[in-house]
């Protein structure tokens, strides 16, 4: 499956992930605090932030899901303590919120892609996803 991404979406996606992995899970001063296991996920992530990305499995989707949510929950944290320490309409609470909000909309499309890939795998086993379907069965593009 394809999930298809503009270019303001890739933009917001790169710079939420390089806040990620740029360290800021690990700082002890920040306020927002990312799972630093989400960090490497995302830092898998970051190189396939070129274009669309070819999702093959409903494994694979849940670690890009993942990787986005973890994104979303840093940029709204910063979006959330910006228009706290400013106001809603300084210039880096604005970006921040377009960052966020396409982050969002990504996720959305990441968890509507993850749900048809759960219902094809149990119209194809006839049963629930279990982690070896959801490891094995391939969607091609």
């Amino acid at each position: 499956m394809i999930l298809h991404c503009n270019f303001e979406e890739l933009r917001a996606l790169a710079a939420g992930a390089e806040l990620l992995v740029g360290g800021v899970c690990a700082a002890p001063s920040a306020t927002v605090v990312a799972p630093c296991e989400g960090a490497s996920l995302v830092e898998a992530l970051l190189p396939r932030l070129t274009g669309d990305l070819s999702i093959a499995t409903l494994a694979e989707q849940r670690r890009v899901r993942e990787a986005v949510a973890a994104i979303c929950e840093q940029l709204h944290g910063r979006l959330d303590n910006t228009v706290l320490e400013y106001n809603p309409a300084h210039e880096e609470a604005v970006n921040l919120y377009f960052d966020y909000a396409h982050v969002r909309t990504v996720l959305d499309r990441v968890d509507r892609i993850g749900a048809e890939m759960g219902a094809m795998i149990e119209l194809i086993t006839g049963g629930p996803v279990t982690a070896e379907s959801a490891e094995t069965v391939m969607f091609p593009d």
